[in-house]
């Protein structure tokens, strides 16, 4: 159980570091139109931080109680599908100015969300209360992606596409 404890910390830590190193937040965030009750930009880090933690400690308690290999493995994709749906979202957001691309996206984290909590729900029902706060979450940022993306239209020119693109790229920098 500690070897999979450290683990699950591990990769939390990595989700976490990656998910800072690829969200380059520039001076075209700070210029988005956005509704009044978007909470602060500091709320993100730990609210991230703390759902992402309860995630890994669902997924511990999941895999502690698979009945075999089999369930371990469907635990372990899962979670791999959900870290890439998860890091996928901020680079289509942030560095590539592309919420609407992001909106589209959402949806596919949400559902992996959906089915994790399937998956972990016969193996420990406190695994699924604690993935809960995941699925809120997801379903909140998609919410304001989109009243972000209505407030603020995609590119209107494929040549402002390429121009935000090489932006970003330098931002990145």
């Amino acid at each position: 159980m500690t070897l999979t404890i450290m683990a699950a910390a591990v990769i939390t830590v990595l989700v976490l570091g990656a998910g800072g190193v690829l969200s380059t937040v520039g001076s075209r965030y700070r210029a988005l139109r956005e509704p009044s009750w978007n909470p602060p930009d500091w709320v993100f880090g730990p609210a991230w931080a703390l759902i992402l933690g309860l995630a890994a400690w669902a997924g511990v308690l999941a895999w502690t109680n698979a009945p075999d290999t089999a369930a371990r493995w469907m635990i372990a994709l899962l979670n791999a599908i959900n870290i890439v749906l998860h890091m996928l979202w901020s680079p289509l957001f942030f560095n590539l100015r592309r919420p609407d691309w992001a909106l589209i996206e959402v949806p596919f984290l949400w559902l992996s969300v959906l089915a994790l909590i399937a998956d972990v729900s016969p193996l420990s029902p406190l695994a699924r209360w604690i993935l809960i706060p995941y699925l809120f979450w997801v379903g909140f940022a998609a919410f304001l992606n989109l009243v972000i993306v209505g407030m603020k239209p995609p590119f209107s020119s494929p040549s402002e596409a390429r121009a935000l693109l090489a932006d970003a790229g330098r931002d990145a920098s």
